[in-house]
């Protein structure tokens, strides 16, 4: 179902004329938020990191974690949720073009990596191809929280490779009582005609609060320096007689997406409970299939809530439900060829302790199912039923400055194949997977920490992995699964130091990872029609278990070129040099042979000034060819990318407006992402530039 416009207009209208009811409180938060400087830096050490077990800002993490919240947010903000992140230090996108692009975390994709809303499972179709985007827009996030590295203690078997989590606060959780408080914002970039508009409103009165939201974004074929198709596709696949290499833009890269969002809760001094209900929808094109389009719709409820202190020891019971009704249905030739649907949910139960024998902790139950669908031409997987209940405890021991923290999970999972005239008759198998932590974080003093982790952890194969048996054309190959698949485990040491104050501050991680039973596309060599018949044009791709070993390094840091950072309020005016850079390897512990799609090495440096109310970066974006590929894969080129970005904050009274202006790839490179798909055929836009304003009060 399309959303109609009127609503987002409503939304807006609500926005403008809540402005003059803002009360003091929500003044007084907006002028702290105004003294700010308007380019912060992305190294929030002091956030509290949601996505953690217990309530502990970034600094005193485990975990290799980011957090992507206030103007840098805004500022990062691109039509899909891979191309956001893909600047964050160990984080890449598989890039499908601007509407379907998944984060990608040291190397790990698709079902590896948990993508969450709000703590909860997006019960989408999004890991199951890369052209399927995700079902939630980026415009009105409050926060994103990255986990690299295995999360599976809190997350189970999906989140092997590492966490993104999207925090979009539309279950208020405050007392609001007589406060208006809201956000709008629009912006416009030119390398593809696109705009994208946005409002939040929500408030409260004795105890009730309620959470408004609406966003639209829309953009054409999206300009690049030359020609679509690298100069060695066009000599291995020739175009036929009189057809026009795509040059200057990529031919259906077009999207239009809308949602809306509305949520009442209660709030009272022993908890709060709360539910909203959103609907999303987005029309796209696949560059992959220049006859093909995506439209896809997901209603979603959540219920959220918690009680505080309900009982002697006990802190908090939080609790957390999504249902989900997902669909989108792809177009060939205006005619529908194929329907993908998930139906499902994610439930879970936290039960945070206070110190019992010097421990503090949680302790949990977890309960999600997906029913998956591919009906139509184009069907590569049976129906199937994926179920899973787990139970999890983390514990944390303070003693000085160490903390020792420590935790395990069990997930019993389900997989089962339905009864189908074209895949045969019903299978099913079980896993029993076991998960488990050990760490320690060392903080000497308020400027240092370190910390030195230990996971064992293991993850089940998914339906697609097990069942497939079709042409998946989004990737140009023939799937073939293995219903023989056993757990997938793995063993990683991750060592993370942080400076948070000082002349430099940021931080530098190390991390290694073996994997016994890895699970992969891997060629066969064989050539098959779309019937898999052996005499065909597509390659035939099995999913096989392997050894797999990764190893890898990220580093975030900035020199404060003016004075150093201290604990205390940041001051206006600054001269940062900031430097970011990952590197990993990836391959077949038993051949050597690089595994598929591994991100190059990247280094990014950029000088930012901040005076009072204006901001200004100039930032440059190096990423190394990259070589070491699997079998029938190629290899990408080197690009450098250069990026200007202007911001200016007005403040008056209640109401703060952030204006910016970005000049993208400026020297207007020919780039490409390794990570890809489409690395041969669809390169990174060219040069332009995005506009914008987000207006808060």
């Amino acid at each position: 179902m399309k959303i109609p416009l009127p609503s987002y207009f409503l939304t807006a209208a609500l926005s403008l004329t809540a402005v003059g009811f803002s009360t003091a409180q929500t003044a007084s938060r907006i002028e702290k938020l105004a003294s700010q400087p308007t380019l912060q830096s992305e190294i929030a050490m002091d956030e509290i990191v949601i996505s953690a077990p217990l309530d502990r800002p970034l600094f005193q993490q485990a975990q290799a974690t980011s957090v992507l919240t206030g103007q840098p947010l805004n500022l990062a903000i691109e039509p899909s949720l891979g191309q956001t992140l893909a600047r964050l230090p160990g984080v890449s996108s598989s890039y499908f073009g601007p509407a379907a692009s998944r984060p990608i975390i040291r190397g790990l994709d698709g079902d590896r990596v948990r993508i969450l809303q709000n703590g909860l499972n997006t019960i989408d179709a999004s890991s199951a191809s890369p052209d399927h985007a995700v079902s939630f827009d980026v415009a009105n996030l409050k926060s994103v929280e990255v986990i690299r590295g295995p999360a599976t203690l809190l997350y189970g078997s999906n989140a092997i490779g590492g966490v993104v989590n999207a925090i979009d606060g539309r279950i208020v959780d405050e007392k609001l009582d007589g406060t208006i408080r809201g956000s709008m914002g629009g912006r416009f970039s030119s390398v593809d005609s696109g705009y994208q508009s946005n409002a939040m409103l929500e408030g409260g009165w004795k105890g009730l609060a309620f959470h408004v939201e609406a966003f639209t974004r829309a953009a054409e074929d999206f300009h690049i320096p030359g020609n679509a198709r690298t100069v060695g596709e066009q000599e291995r696949n020739p175009l036929p007689a009189g057809d026009l290499e795509p040059s200057k833009n990529v031919p259906n890269s077009h999207l239009r997406s809308e949602g809306v969002s509305g949520g009442l809760s209660y709030v009272w001094e022993g908890g709060f409970v709360g539910f909203a209900w959103t609907e999303f929808h987005s029309l796209y094109g696949s560059p992959a299939e220049p006859s093909v389009f995506i439209d896809l719709n997901q209603t979603r409820l959540d219920v959220r809530g918690a009680f505080y202190k309900p009982l002697p020891r006990i802190k908090e019971i939080s609790y957390r439900f999504a249902w989900s009704d997902y669909e989108h249905v792809e177009y060939e030739d205006g005619m529908d060829n194929t329907v993908f649907k998930n139906d499902g949910y994610d439930a879970r139960v936290e039960v945070k302790h206070e110190k019992i024998a010097g421990m503090e902790g949680v302790v949990g139950f977890q309960s999600d199912r997906s029913d998956f669908l591919i009906a139509g031409a184009e069907a590569f997987l049976p129906p199937n039923i994926t179920q899973s209940n787990s139970l999890f405890f983390f514990e944390d021991i303070t003693r000085g400055p160490l903390s020792f923290q420590f935790g395990g999970r069990y997930d019993h999972i389900s997989v089962e194949a339905l009864d189908n005239d074209v895949f045969g008759p019903a299978r099913s198998r079980t896993f029993d997977n076991f998960s488990g932590s050990v760490g320690v974080v060392f903080n000497p003093n308020d400027e240092y920490s370190a910390a030195f982790t230990v996971t064992h952890a293991e993850r089940a194969p998914t339906s697609q992995e097990l069942y497939a048996n079709g042409a998946h054309l989004a990737t140009n190959t023939f799937e073939v699964g293995n219903a023989d698949l056993g757990v997938e485990s793995s063993l990683g040491f991750d060592l993370n130091l942080r400076k948070r104050t000082g002349w430099v501050t940021g931080s530098v991680s190390g991390y290694y990872n073996r994997y016994n039973d890895f699970i992969g596309q891997f060629p066969t060599g064989v050539m098959v029609d779309t019937d898999g018949d052996l005499i065909g044009d597509t390659p035939e791709y099995a999913y096989t278990a392997v050894a797999a070993q990764f190893i890898g390094a990220e580093l975030e840091t900035t020199f404060h070129l003016l004075h150093p950072v201290t604990t205390e309020q940041q001051a206006t005016t600054n001269l940062n040099w900031e430097f970011k850079a990952d590197a990993v390897r990836a391959r077949d512990a038993s051949t050597g042979r690089s595994l598929p799609r591994i991100p190059p090495f990247h280094l990014s440096s950029a000088l930012i000034v901040e005076r009072g109310p204006f901001g200004a970066k100039l930032e440059g974006i190096y990423a190394a060819p990259q070589a070491r590929v699997a079998a029938s894969e190629f290899g990408t080129d080197s690009y450098f990318l250069v990026n200007l970005t202007l911001s200016y904050r007005v403040v008056q009274g209640p109401t703060t407006i952030d204006l910016y202006v970005k000049g993208m790839n400026l020297t207007n490179e020919d780039a490409r992402e390794h990570t890809s798909f489409l690395k041969e055929r669809v390169p990174l836009p060219g040069r332009g530039i995005v506009a914008g304003m987000k207006m808060t009060f």
